[in-house]
């Protein structure tokens, strides 16, 4: 398999950083609720497939809790370690091996704790309740995650130029297909 180059590494990462911005402007009005259903955090999934896009989704959330959150600096820069971290936790549990699964616990999980210790004494509110709420949008934002990174890995190869050997792709049809007249066909397209 190719790998990309740095020119498409940065597109991605920029796409990355634009996507998150643009989805919190459009869902502010329920993402700094009491649920805070942050479907933008949906996109941390994507350090899965694109780990170099870690630090792009911790600049998403810097610059979007400065333009829209509302609760200065310490929301901030709170906010660009809790999208290193959760996208990084991604990033490092795809590559020792597991799951897009991975994805449902980080998004849930490190928000919903962390964001709480200094939301906590900034709006006067018990640390508990706040985890509690955010544990339901984190975890929505991780589902449609799961949905998003499932649905990309089997197309990324294709959408950026990503291509399989011939001898892959001849394996790949031969074990889906289960007669010898398909894998003949597939084995002569292959020639072409």
């Amino acid at each position: 398999m190719n790998t990309l180059s740095t020119t498409k590494k940065l597109t991605i990462s920029g796409l990355c950083l634009a996507m998150y911005i643009v989805i919190m402007m459009m869902t502010q009005g329920f993402a700094f609720g009491q649920y805070q259903v942050r479907i933008a955090t949906a996109l941390y999934g994507l350090a899965a497939l694109f780990p170099f896009s870690v630090l792009a989704f911790g600049i998403g959330n810097l610059v979007s809790n400065l333009l829209m959150g509302g609760l200065g600096p310490i929301d901030a820069i709170g906010g660009c370690l809790v999208g290193l971290m959760t996208a990084g936790g991604i990033a490092y549990g795809k590559k020792r091996g597991l799951g897009n699964w991975i994805v449902i616990p980080f998004i849930t999980l490190v928000p919903s704790l962390v964001v709480p210790l200094w939301l906590a004494p900034i709006l006067n509110l018990p640390y508990l309740l706040l985890v509690t709420s955010l544990l339901v949008g984190q975890g929505i934002s991780a589902v449609v995650s799961f949905f998003i990174v499932n649905g990309l890995e089997r197309y990324a190869g294709t959408m950026l130029g990503v291509v399989q050997s011939k001898k892959e792709t001849v394996k790949t049809a031969e074990a889906a297909a289960g007669d010898e007249e398909a894998i003949l066909d597939v084995n002569e397209a292959s020639r072409l």
